[in-house]
């Protein structure tokens, strides 16, 4: 054969699907946090071990040969003992056979939820600030974003400004409630006036609910399970990695009534299948107690009282923090700088990570204010803490 004829390899170029995505800032700021031998409390996880319970039941679950494929919408038990939480704590029964799907955590969820209902021309409300998945995800499905924005300083619900956003062609609104990054929580009268809002309109709602759990100051959790009215058009999305300190096993459940679910599910299926056998076991049975999760609320409140206190005498102005594992502080006094450059400044010169409000809005909306992440050991806290109080 002759070698010199040959043409040059050449790798095609791909238009890009997501011209606007680049690498999240969550990694950005991990890495440079590693750099700068800093804190990090800006990627939220949790830097302290699960139950040891869980791991030996995930250990027993594989011991007893529990490692091949299991049925696509989950493993049965698993799917039932979901069922039987999410009617015990809010009051309504989903089918477990139909109505409850296993999937590879929280974003696999909302991306499948996405690309099974919404085509394209169709229109998807997010409410900014809001989680970095969800634009790309609705772009993936060729959805077109409408972006609706939280009330700066409150990040409460702008009623108004959701309904002039509704239109025929409106397909799904997503909510997110704990949230993140505000740490603020939807009130039952919000929850409420969402479902008066939808009630006339075929709309879904994709509810995005990982922090559950995460709700203080003896406050209760307002599901979308709760309300008739939101959940009968609603994919109500959990996770578990949030839930019992294992962000890494990735998995989550998606709760939706049967016609919802069996078109989220013809998606699932050759999306990613199925999910992790054993973790499922395990899960299913370390479910059977529910003390981990009831007792999560007092566990978390503790965290964000330490990092709260501790910030109490310096001159970053704390922001409410009624749920999720996060603190948001207005940096006004501190710094002239944007969120952006106050966050690399963060790093680089007093040793804590932290994340910038704007990278969770489409226009980069910047109104002084980052956010912390106090899912991790008191110690670790204590010497965030003792570098924040230099400022």
């Amino acid at each position: 054969m002759n070698q010199a004829a040959s043409p040059s390899p050449r790798t095609p170029a791909v238009p890009t699907k997501l011209p606007q995505v680049g690498t999240t800032i969550f990694s950005v700021m991990s890495a440079l946090a590693l750099e700068h031998g800093a804190v990090n409390l800006g990627q939220g996880f949790p830097d302290f071990a699960c139950d040891p319970a869980l791991v030996d039941a995930v250990t027993q679950a594989m011991q007893a040969g529990h490692n091949q494929y299991p049925p696509m919408p989950g493993v049965p038990a698993l799917r039932q003992a979901v069922a039987r939480k999410i009617e015990a704590l809010h009051g309504r029964a989903y089918d477990a056979n139909s109505e409850i799907t296993v999937t590879a955590g929280a974003t696999q969820a909302i991306l499948t939820a996405i690309l099974a209902t919404v085509r394209p021309g169709d229109e998807v409300i997010v409410l900014e600030p809001c989680y970095d998945s969800y634009v790309p995800n609705i772009e993936l499905a060729g959805g077109t974003v409408v972006r609706v924005p939280l009330t700066p300083g409150t990040f409460r619900p702008d009623f108004g400004a959701i309904g002039a956003a509704l239109s025929p062609r409106t397909r799904a609104i997503i909510v997110n409630s704990p949230h993140n990054p505000s740490a603020t929580i939807w009130s039952d009268q919000d929850m409420l006036a969402l479902q008066e809002l939808l009630a006339p309109t075929d709309v879904l709602l994709i509810s995005d609910e990982v922090y559950e759990h995460m709700v203080f100051d003896g406050v209760e959790h307002q599901s979308a399970a709760r309300f008739p009215g939101l959940a009968a058009r609603a994919f109500i999305v959990s996770s578990f990695g949030k839930t019992f300190h294992v962000t890494g096993w990735k998995v989550g459940t998606v709760a939706a009534p049967a016609p919802l679910m069996a078109e989220f599910r013809k998606v699932h299926q050759f999306n990613v299948f199925t999910v992790n056998t054993p973790m499922q076991h395990g899960l299913a049975a370390y479910l059977q107690d529910p003390a981990p999760y009831l007792q999560l609320p007092a566990f978390y409140q503790a965290k964000r009282d330490l990092f709260r206190q501790g910030l109490a005498g310096s001159r970053l102005k704390l922001l409410p923090s009624t749920g999720s594992y996060f603190q948001c502080v207005d940096i006004s006094a501190v710094s002239d700088l944007s969120e952006a450059d106050f966050c690399l400044w963060l790093t680089r010169e007093i040793g804590v990570a932290a994340i910038p409000l704007s990278a969770f809005y489409g226009n980069g909306f910047d109104q002084r204010v980052v956010r912390f992440c106090f899912a991790k050991q008191d110690a670790t806290l204590n010497e965030a803490l003792l570098r924040l109080r230099r400022l």
